[in-house]
This record gives structure tokens, sequence and C-alpha cells, in this order.
């Protein structure tokens, strides 16, 4: 039985879309429930009576969690004989919460990885029953090393579940040192602030690719900034953040508050991503020109 959150409006049209994990689930006849909350006293009641229904029927020796998007009642978590087990992208108790890769990725961090976690109520405080390290290369993105940690990730719960069968679990609780929370990445993060160093600036390109994205105005028009190089500033007077240096086939030197940066992959609304190159062609841009803040 699989359980997935309920369609959602997606893309230009904004139409339904089905999750991945739904349509895995219907393309291999797998029993599929979408409650819009599994709380039994809460507004959606019926939708999460329906879901009890459902998983006490399934008798299920555990439930396997990934990226749910809903708080489990503890009712949930009591249900299977062998509890719930999250994969959590992390090394926790580094990175708990919702956002995990992108913020490992925004801090600098050399690695990550994933931790299967058996759950309990607290928000990713369970112990810990596998893990798995991934160095985060210079240029990972989110995208790139989410994909990786899915990997990691998928081998080892099913070395988990294996080890749970022959009863060898062997639960660790999480240390009280090194907790750090990685929350929701929010709209407004996106906007650029030029007066950050360069190479704190290029890392947030990264964490953000490929949601929200970097956001920042430059002649009237709103850009998606996906991808940068840091440069060391020539021996010259400092300009103003945000102001353009130079504009050439290699991309556009910005001026940052410590350092610049070498933007080298744009975006125009209503366009794709392209090379500052390709960009260039269609943007007409001079030095001294200066990104703007702009209104989301």
């Amino acid at each position: 039985m699989v359980l997935t959150q309920p369609d959602r409006p997606a893309g230009r049209g904004m139409k339904l879309q089905h999750s991945a994990v739904k349509q895995y689930a219907l393309s291999h006849g797998i029993e599929l429930i979408q409650p819009r909350s599994l709380r039994l006293d809460g507004k959606a009641q019926a939708d999460a009576t329906l879901a009890r229904e459902a998983l006490v029927r399934a008798q299920a020796d555990a439930m396997v969690v990934a990226a749910y998007g809903l708080i489990l009642p503890q009712w949930v978590l009591d249900l299977p004989r062998l509890g719930c087990l999250n994969i959590h992208a992390s090394l926790l108790p580094r990175w708990r919460g919702a956002a995990p890769i992108h913020r490992a990725i925004e801090a600098g961090d050399s690695q990550t990885g994933v931790t299967i976690m058996q759950m309990d109520a607290g928000l990713d405080t369970g112990p810990m029953l596998m893990t798995g390290r991934v160095p985060i290369a210079q240029t990972d993105t989110t995208g790139t090393l989410h994909d990786k940690l899915a990997a990691l990730g998928g081998r080892l719960i099913v070395q988990t579940l294996e080890r749970a069968d022959r009863g060898e679990l062997d639960p660790v609780a999480q240390p009280d040192t090194g907790v750090t929370y990685a929350n929701k990445i929010d709209k407004a993060e996106a906007i650029v602030d030029w007066a950050e160093p360069a190479a704190v600036i290029e890392r947030r390109f990264r964490a953000f690719d490929p949601f929200p994205g970097a956001t920042a105005a430059l002649g009237g028009e709103t850009l998606k900034l996906w991808s940068a190089r840091v440069i060391a500033p020539a021996p010259a007077p400092l300009a103003a953040p945000g102001t353009v240096l130079g504009a050439d086939a290699e991309g556009i030197t910005v001026a940052c508050g410590q350092g610049n940066l070498l933007l080298t992959t744009l975006q125009r609304p209503g366009g794709k991503r392209m090379p500052a190159a390709q960009f260039l062609h269609g943007f007409g841009l001079r030095p001294g020109a200066r990104f703007e803040t702009p209104s989301l």
C-alpha cells in the first residue's frame, strides 16, 4: 500500500499533477490512498478515518516514509509492528527539518548523507538505524545532490528492512550536540543580496537550483541566476555591490560585498536557461549597470 499527498496544480497551466509516487503505484497496481490529513480530530477527519481503516487492513510490518510532507500522528507511528522508518537526507542530528539538502549546500558543508531513522513524535529526533555519507562536490546543486542521496537512501532502506526482518536492528540515540534545523525554503530568500560575499551567493545559487532559483532585477527585467564562479577582485577601486564590472562570452562579472562573481547561466522571464554568451546576444549590457532588488 502507498500513501502520498493529494494531487497538486503544477506547471504553467497549473493543472493537477500526479506525484511520481502516485504514477508508480498506478502503473504497478499498488493500492493507493491520498488523505489530506492523518489527524483523526482535524478538518479532514473523514480522510484520516478512511486512511486508518486502510492501514489497519493492510497489517503492515513497517511503514517507510520519504519526503511525505505531513506530520504523522501517534496512532500512525504505533500501528506497524516495526514502526515507521524515515529516509532523511542528512547526517542527523545535523539538518533536521524540511530542507536538509538545500541547507547543507548553502552552509558550505563538505559532506552530507542519509539517515534511516525510527520515527517518533519529534521533528526528526528518533533513534538512528543506518547512515551513509556522500561528499558534496563544488558543482553540486540541490537537484544533483538529491539524486545521489535518493540512490543511497534506496539502498540503505532495503538493508534496514532486511535487518529488521532478521531482528538485527540496533537503534542509536541521536547525540545532543551538533543539532541544526533546515528550515523550509522561503521564496523571499531567492532575492540576491549582492552585499554578501561572492562565495555565499554562489552557494545559494546551487542550493536553490532547481527551486526557487536566485532572483535579481537588471535593465527592468527580473532574471533568474542559476550558476556562477567566484573570482578574485581586480586591484582597482571597489565598486558598489551589484555593479556589473564586465560582460563577455565567459560571463557577467558582478561586484559583491567580498570578491566578485562571474554569472555563467541566466534566464529571462518566460525564457529558458542559457549560457551567458547566448544571454548577452539579446540583452544589451555595459559595465557600470547595477542589479536591483526585484519585487516578488
